[in-house]
C-alpha cells in the first residue's frame, strides 16, 4: 500500500461555527415534528463586554457580522492573523506539526490520531491506537481549523465498531457500546489494513468505557454545528447508533436515582480511584450528551420514543445534581449540621450522610463565594473530592445553572495555588494518601499521591477551562492559565501529565508527545482567538429544568 500523503501545515482559516445555543423549552419539544438546527451565534450575548478583555481587538465588529456554513470567520489559524490581538506563539506551530504527526490511516484515509508519539518510550502499550476519549479535542482542532474530514471518518469508522459483537470472555457486552480504542494494523504484503478495537477486554481492570458513547454523541454534534452539515447525523447509521447508546443508559432498573451507577474505571480516571458508584465525570457528560441527542434524533416512530424517555431523564437529572451534588459554603454547613438515621419522605439527610465523615480539608479549602459539583454521592457516602472534567462540562452543557457556573470560576480564582499551581490543570483534589490511598487504590503505584489520577495535573484540560471560561465570562482565567502551559508544554516536549502538590514536575510515567495535550492546547488558543467556536461545545440553560432549591449564600453574595 503506498503511504498515505501527509497534510502539510496550512495556514487555514477557522470554519464559522456559529450556531444556536439550544435553548429548548423541553415542555413544548415532544409537539415538535421536527428540530432543525440553525446556524446562528454560538455563545452568549450577554458576555460580549467581559469576553473583550484580552480578546480580539475587532470582537464587536467580528460578532455583528454572521457566518453562513462553510464560511471563514476571519481568523487565520494556525498562523494568528493581524486582527487578532494575540501574538502567534511559536508554540502554534510546533503544536500543529507534532499533531499531525499523530494523524492514523485506514486505506489511506484519516480516522483519527494515536494516543502518543513517543519514540523514546521503551513499552508502547496501548498509546499507539486512537482512544475515542482522547481524539476529542484532537477533532475539534480540526473542525476550528477547517478540516471536518478526519472527525465525519473517525465518526463513521467507531459508528462501524459499534455494531461488532462484543464479549469479555464468556459475557457478551451491551450492543450500543463503544470502543475505547482502536488499531490500524497494516499489511505492507497484502497492502491492506486490518483494525481491532478493544471495548475493555484489554484494559487494565477489564471496564468498557461508560464514557465513549457520549464523547461520541457530543463529537457528532460539534460536527454538525462546526459544518452545518446535518446529513451525516441525520443518515439511519447514526441515528441508531445513538438509539443504541442511549438504550444502554436510559434502560430501567433497580436504581432509585437518575444518575449513572458506574464501576471504577469507567472513564478518563481509568484505574481503581474510589469513583464508582455515581462520578461526577460520567453524570456530567450522560446530561450533555443527553442534550445533544435530543437536538440531533429524529421525530420519526423510533426517535420520538427516545425523545421522550430523554427529556422525563433530564428533569430528573438536572434536579438530582443540582439539588444533591452542589457544594458551596452554606450547603457545607448544612450537612456539617445533619441529624442521621431520619426515616420517611421529609428526611432532610435523605442519603443517611455522617456529618463525621466529613474530611477536615474541604472546611479550609471551601470559600466563602464559590462552590463545585462534589465527585459522587450515594447512599451514606459523599466524595467531596473536586474533580475538573465533570465541573467544567456542567458548565458547558448548563447542567450547572447560570449561578452555580460562576460559583465554580470563583472557586477555581480562589484555589488556584491548589486547582492550577503552575500547570493547568488538576485533574482531581485533594490526592489520596497514607492508608486511605492503599484501601481506595489498591496500593497503585501509578496513581502515588499528587501523580497521575490522584491529583496530577493534566494539560488537557486546558481546553475544558478555557471553553468554561468563556462561557462564564472570564477568558482572562483562561489567559492566565495557557501562559503558564506555554512556559512548559513545548520545552517539556508535551507531557502527558505532571507530578507534584503544583504541579512542577514531568510526571514520572508521563508519555511524551501525548497528542491531546498537544490538541487541548490548540483547542485552547483557538477558543481565545475566536469564540464563536465555543458553540461546537456548549449547550444554553434550558429554562424548563430550573429546581426549585435553596439560594446559598456563595450565589447571592
Amino acid at each position: 500500500m503506498d503511504a498515505p500523503k501527509e497534510f502539510g501545515l496550512r495556514n487555514v482559516s477557522s470554519h464559522c461555527s456559529i450556531s444556536e445555543m439550544d435553548d429548548y423549552d423541553l415542555s413544548r419539544l415532544l409537539d415538535k415534528p421536527r428540530l432543525n438546527i440553525e446556524r446562528q451565534r454560538s455563545f452568549d450575548e450577554r458576555s460580549l463586554s467581559e469576553l473583550s478583555i484580552g480578546l480580539t481587538r475587532g470582537l464587536e465588529n467580528f460578532v455583528d457580522s454572521t457566518c453562513s456554513p462553510g464560511a471563514r470567520s476571519g481568523f487565520d489559524t494556525p498562523a494568528s492573523s493581524a486582527r487578532n490581538s494575540f501574538e502567534p506563539h511559536p508554540m502554534v506551530a510546533e503544536a500543529w506539526e507534532a499533531l499531525r504527526r499523530s494523524l492514523v490511516y485506514y486505506r489511506r484515509q484519516p480516522v483519527g490520531t494515536i494516543a502518543a508519539y513517543d519514540h523514546a518510550s521503551e513499552e508502547v502499550l496501548n498509546y499507539d491506537q486512537v482512544f475515542v476519549r482522547d481524539f476529542v479535542p484532537s477533532a475539534l482542532a480540526f473542525l476550528m481549523n477547517g478540516e471536518p474530514d478526519i472527525v465525519k471518518n473517525f465518526l463513521l469508522k467507531t459508528l462501524h465498531l459499534q455494531g461488532w459483537e462484543k464479549r469479555i470472555d464468556r459475557f457478551k457486552l451491551g450492543e450500543g457500546a463503544m470502543p475505547a480504542s482502536f488499531k490500524v494494523l497494516h499489511d505492507p504484503i497484502r497492502k491492506s489494513d486490518t483494525i481491532v478495537a478493544d471495548f475493555g477486554e484489554s484494559a487494565i481492570g477489564r471496564v468498557a468505557p461508560v464514557d465513549s458513547g457520549f464523547w461520541w454523541i457530543i463529537l457528532l454534534r460539534a460536527y454538525t454545528k462546526s459544518t452545518g452539515d446535518l446529513s451525516l447525523a441525520e443518515t439511519p447509521e447514526c441515528q441508531k447508533g445513538m438509539r443504541l447508546i442511549l438504550a444502554l443508559c436510559l434502560s430501567e432498573g433497580f436504581d432509585t436515582f437518575p444518575t449513572l451507577l458506574c464501576a471504577d474505571g469507567c472513564s478518563m480516571i481509568d484505574r481503581r480511584m474510589g469513583i464508582y458508584g455515581y462520578p461526577i465525570e460520567i453524570q456530567a457528560l450522560f446530561f450533555m450528551a443527553l442534550r445533544c441527542a435530543l437536538s440531533m434524533l429524529k421525530h420519526d416512530a423510533e426517535g420520538k420514543e427516545f425523545v421522550e424517555r430523554i427529556v422525563k431523564r433530564l428533569h430528573a437529572l438536572s434536579f438530582h445534581m443540582r439539588s444533591y451534588f452542589w457544594l458551596d459554603f452554606q450547603q457545607l454547613n448544612d450537612i456539617y449540621r445533619y441529624k442521621t438515621e431520619e426515616y420517611s419522605h421529609t428526611a432532610v439527610n435523605k442519603f443517611n450522610v455522617i456529618p463525621d465523615s466529613i474530611p477536615e480539608w474541604v472546611f479550609d479549602f471551601m470559600p466563602t463565594r464559590g462552590g463545585y459539583f462534589i465527585g459522587n454521592v450515594s447512599p451514606a457516602r459523599m466524595d467531596f473530592r473536586w474533580f475538573a472534567l465533570g465541573n467544567c462540562v456542567a458548565i458547558l452543557s448548563s447542567l450547572a445553572t447560570p449561578e452555580q457556573s460562576m460559583a465554580i470560576m470563583d472557586l477555581i480564582e480562589s484555589r488556584w495555588e491548589e486547582l492550577v499551581g503552575e500547570m493547568p490543570l488538576k485533574i482531581a483534589y485533594p490526592a489520596i494518601e497514607s492508608h486511605d490511598w492503599r484501601i481506595i487504590t489498591g496500593c497503585d503505584p501509578k496513581n502515588t499521591r499528587w501523580s497521575y489520577h490522584n491529583g496530577g495535573s493534566w494539560p488537557v484540560l486546558l481546553w475544558l477551562l478555557t471553553a468554561a471560561c468563556i462561557k462564564t465570562g472570564r477568558p482572562q482565567i483562561a489567559r492566565r492559565a495557557i501562559d503558564l502551559a506555554e512556559s512548559r508544554l513545548l520545552k517539556d516536549s508535551w507531557p502527558e501529565y505532571y507530578d507534584g502538590k503544583l504541579g512542577r514536575f514531568v510526571g514520572k510515567q508521563a508519555r511524551k508527545y501525548q497528542t491531546w495535550s498537544i490538541a487541548g492546547y490548540l483547542v485552547a488558543k483557538m477558543l481565545l482567538e475566536d469564540p464563536s467556536h465555543l458553540g461546537m461545545i456548549s449547550l444554553e440553560e434550558d429554562k424548563q429544568m430550573k429546581p426549585v432549591i435553596k439560594r446559598s449564600y456563595s450565589w447571592t453574595c
